[in-house]
Parts: C-alpha cells; structure tokens; sequence
C-alpha cells in the first residue's frame, strides 16, 4: 500500500456500485497485486465486469461473507471449472 493509493476496499451498505467497479477495474490492472479476493455476494453485483475480466493474474477468488453463505453455483471460476471438466454450462 502506498500514500497514493490501497490495496484494498472495505464495501459497506452505502459504497456505490460504480467505486466497486473502479477499484476491481483498478486492482485488476496493478502489476502489485497477485490475487483479488472479493466476496460472493459483491461479485454477483459485479458479475457484468467479471465476466469481461479474462487475466490469469491476478487472480479473482470468490470468498463467502459472515452474512451470506458460499454457494459454488454462483462461483463464475467454479462454473468455469465445471464447463472444463465437461460438466456443462
């Protein structure tokens, strides 16, 4: 982390959907950053930017929330895996 900017972005109820972008967009462009962790339910508000997002690295992982349980059919890298491995979709 620098003074010029974080590596991280705390999404609370009144973070606005378009800084959520801007940072992943932001996050996802920093040769410093290796891995994204974002959680399930944030994505699925971001679902339309991480469908476009097609880089290796860093790495976009998909992490459950304290209030919202983890569900593997909403994972777009486990729906990947899945379409790999032949199981449809």
């Amino acid at each position: 982390r620098t003074a010029d900017s974080t590596n991280f972005l705390i999404v609370k109820q009144d973070t606005k959907l378009s800084q959520v972008e801007e940072a992943f967009l932001n996050f996802s462009q920093r040769d410093d950053v290796g891995i994204i962790l974002i959680n399930q339910h944030i994505a699925n508000d971001i679902r339309h930017v991480l469908k476009d997002y097609t880089q290796t690295i860093p790495t976009v992982l998909e992490i459950p929330s304290k209030e919202h349980p983890y569900d593997p059919e909403q994972d777009y890298i486990m729906q990947r895996v899945n379409m790999y491995l032949g199981g449809g979709n």
